[in-house]
């Protein structure tokens, strides 16, 4: 299923759902988006009124993917670097997609998306990210071009006894 992709689209009500509706079917399905399952709406609405303050303050952007039924399928949040000696890169946030369409592309396509959003603010040189061992995702990630520049074993605490790897990665831009 092909995805139309957005930067820094009008928030309303039908996107903030999505949005939530989104990262709750996420969480629920396992993703290393910030939250173990189960989770509700009610506990992602706190996380994400905080990306969409900051968007309205403009140091977070959005890149949001729809599909053809106008679903909101897919999203990242790319976030400013605020440190002046690091303003030339910046970190994504909140990469989901959809579980129904992961292994078809959308993945793909969505970090396609967050790269030519990061190109096409003035003076960014690469993308950074985090993401939790023990998933595999730094192989994704790795297929997408991104580098893997660090790891803090057993960084993230997924639940008593489930410590995992906090692995950063790098895109460069160029």
């Amino acid at each position: 299923m092909a995805l139309t992709f957005t930067v820094d689209p009008v928030v309303g009500p039908a996107l903030r759902d999505g949005l939530l509706e989104l990262w709750t079917e996420v969480s629920n399905a396992g993703g290393a988006v910030g939250f173990v399952p189960p989770v509700t709406t009610e506990d992602i609405r706190p996380a994400l009124l905080k990306h969409l303050a900051a968007m309205a303050e403009g140091t977070h952007r959005l890149v949001v993917g729809h599909d053809e039924d106008g679903t909101v399928a897919a999203a990242a949040v790319l976030a400013l670097n605020p440190h002046r000696l690091m303003r030339h890169w910046v970190w994504a946030y909140t990469v989901m997609v959809a579980p129904g369409l992961q292994g078809q592309g959308a993945g793909r396509a969505l970090m396609e998306a967050v790269a030519d959003a990061a190109r096409a603010l003035d003076g960014i040189e690469a993308v950074r990210l985090t993401c939790r061992g023990g998933l595999g995702l730094e192989h994704f990630y790795a297929a997408c071009g991104y580098k893997e520049v660090g790891r803090v074993p057993d960084a993230i605490r997924v639940g008593p006894g489930d410590d995992r790897d906090d692995i950063t990665m790098l895109l460069p831009l160029h």
